[in-house]
């Protein structure tokens, strides 16, 4: 059954589609990549790879079109039909397999993927425990789970920062409406993650910094934040969060990357 939280999460991207995607897409780090590239470029030599939380499709997007070649398997879950609609009229990915359903119950079979990416969505989940058994459960031994996350060492004002983006589309709703407390914060620092997702079969994360500029012009084909975080049935390995850069440049991150492995 689907949480308050859920059902607030599926409102709102029912009325605000590819908001996650406007806000952070134009973004870039110093090598010209934005933080949806830097996880494309994290699964490259996986070929059967799931978007967790893929929103209106461009990291799809991006995967399909990659220079290696497409996986032979996509697939994008998400709680929103009407992200996952605009995800279909992307590039590429008209053939994945896209369902709307929650990451505490993937309506996969066991081992399906050897890769998942997931941005700026763990951050928001609930039930963090069932999350990560689920992803240790649908991945492969020595899979990669990699992804975005809007926290960290540097205390947590990556999500901050995009709860601000929104904070005018939240005011603008009924009050029935407002946004409830959103996600684990365990899932937004490096400890708290390891202490959530070891038990289920991952190793240590491993991490770095990347700076993410979001002055430039928003295009929407790329995305700002952070390198990424791995994991696999047995042998993750990477996980990110980010963080603004200083209290004086709001418009420039500083990300946090890193990896680990399941055992």
């Amino acid at each position: 059954m689907a949480t308050v939280q859920e059902e607030f999460l599926r409102t709102f991207h029912a009325a605000h589609p590819a908001v996650t995607v406007r806000a952070m897409a134009h973004g870039q780090a110093a090598d010209g990549r934005s933080s949806y590239e830097m996880l494309r470029d994290k699964v490259s030599e996986c070929g059967q790879v799931l978007d967790l939380g893929c929103g209106d499709g461009l990291l799809l997007e991006l995967l399909a079109g990659r220079a290696a070649g497409a996986p032979s398997v996509l697939a994008g879950l998400d709680l929103s039909a009407e992200e996952l609609a605009l995800a279909r009229r992307r590039p590429g990915v008209e053939r994945a397999d896209l369902r709307v359903g929650r990451a505490q119950q993937l309506p996969f079979a066991d081992g399906r993927f050897d890769g998942c990416v997931s941005h700026m969505a763990l951050m928001l989940m609930n039930e963090a425990e069932r999350v990560a058994a689920e992803l240790a459960r649908v991945l492969e031994p020595g899979g990669t789970l990699a992804a975005v996350l809007g926290a960290g060492a540097a205390g947590g004002e990556a999500c901050e920062r995009f709860l601000q983006l929104a904070a005018p589309l939240f005011r603008a709703a009924p009050a029935a409406q407002r946004i409830p407390p959103l996600g684990d914060p365990r899932l937004r620092t490096h400890e708290g993650f390891d202490a959530v997702f070891r038990p289920a079969g991952f190793g240590p994360a491993e991490w770095e910094t990347v700076r993410i500029d979001l002055t430039g012009p928003r295009n929407g084909s790329g995305g700002p934040w952070a390198r990424t975080t791995t994991s696999g049935r047995s042998t993750p390995r990477s996980r990110r969060s980010c963080g603004p850069a200083s209290r004086r440049s709001p418009r420039r991150w500083r990300c946090r990357t890193g990896a680990f492995r399941a055992g």
